[in-house]
């Protein structure tokens, strides 16, 4: 499994928001701050978004898609100087199948959806991503394209299991949304996102997740990429924004946690699946890590969301954008 998708299907994001906006007449919407990600695709017309903390309003078209990885507050309009409306205050009776009409709507449609991560989380794939980022590029879009259309007609058309069909979309959007960003040659940054493109770190990280209980030492992985000890340790720190034993290390607690809330597994043999030669040391690593012994971790019924992959929300309402 390549980094992105073993990231993903670990992190678990859950898709707190999957549905759309059409808008007509002078609109202007403003969203407050969020936790994880959000994303938006232009289906028809023109708008301007603009994010708190940055200079310029971005421009968007008609297939435009933005990233929103910050959680900073933002206004999306047909023009800048309209006064925003509050997206809270969509009244109900405005939702459809999912779609929000604005001022009667007939404008411009927008479809998107709000990914829940924690923060630690966030700042482990995201790393150093920009506030907010703009996505063009036609060759690369066809697959978003399918999914917009798709989800459009889920949301209008009502049919049985449309909910669950929409999730699927939304989370398709975001992984070709972060597929398409690291094709653009965006990957200049650090975090996790940046390091699963990155031609010699990402093929050391896939090694580390298809065989996370192998004895890792820094010559072995460095090997895997291609490069001298010295070299891959500060390449893997730049890109990655940690060390790479530090990241074996948090990689394999995040897999323990998952299994240690499962209850079928004793501690013991978890232990020494992920490379430990004893209880003891796995226990000492697993607290370091998450502040916590693992009886301590099943005790307490803490989830991987708790778990600080680094060493050193509520849900919004299932209408909403």
């Amino acid at each position: 499994m390549d980094t992105l998708s073993a990231v993903l299907s670990r992190l678990k994001p859950q898709t707190y928001v999957a549905g759309g906006l059409d808008m007509g007449g002078e609109w202007s919407v403003q969203f407050n701050s969020h936790c994880g990600v959000k994303y938006f695709a232009l289906v028809s017309g023109t708008a301007s978004i603009a994010v708190e903390g940055e200079a310029d309003p971005i421009c968007l078209k008609a297939g435009d898609c933005v990233l929103l990885p910050r959680g900073k507050r933002f206004v999306i309009a047909k023009d800048p100087a309209f006064k925003p409306l509050a997206f809270e205050t969509v009244a109900g009776s405005e939702w459809i199948g999912g779609i929000a009409r604005v001022n009667g709507g007939g404008d411009t449609m927008m479809l998107g959806g709000h990914f829940a991560l924690s923060d630690a989380h966030s700042d482990m794939l995201l790393g150093t991503m920009p506030p907010v980022v703009r996505l063009r590029d036609e060759s690369e879009k066809a697959g978003l394209h399918w999914a917009l259309d798709r989800m459009r007609h889920e949301l209008s058309s009502a049919q049985p299991g449309s909910s669950l069909v929409v999730q699927h979309l939304a989370h398709l959007m975001l992984v070709q949304a972060l597929r398409l960003y690291l094709s653009l040659g965006a990957a200049s940054g650090t975090g996790l996102l940046f390091a699963s493109g990155d031609p010699r770190i990402g093929p050391a990280i896939d090694a580390i997740h298809r065989d996370p209980g192998r004895r890792w030492t820094l010559p072995v992985l460095a090997a895997i990429a291609g490069m001298s000890r010295s070299k891959f340790a500060l390449r893997f720190k730049a890109v990655a924004g940690t060390s790479p034993i530090e990241y074996l290390t948090s990689w394999r607690m995040l897999l323990a946690s998952d299994r240690l809330t499962s209850g079928k597994e004793r501690i013991s043999d978890i232990a020494v699946s992920l490379g430990y030669e004893s209880e003891a040391a796995f226990s000492t690593a697993f607290k370091r890590v998450t502040g916590y012994s693992p009886r301590k971790y099943v005790g307490r019924s803490v989830g991987a969301d708790h778990l600080l992959l680094s060493s050193t929300s509520s849900p919004l309402p299932a209408r909403a954008t």
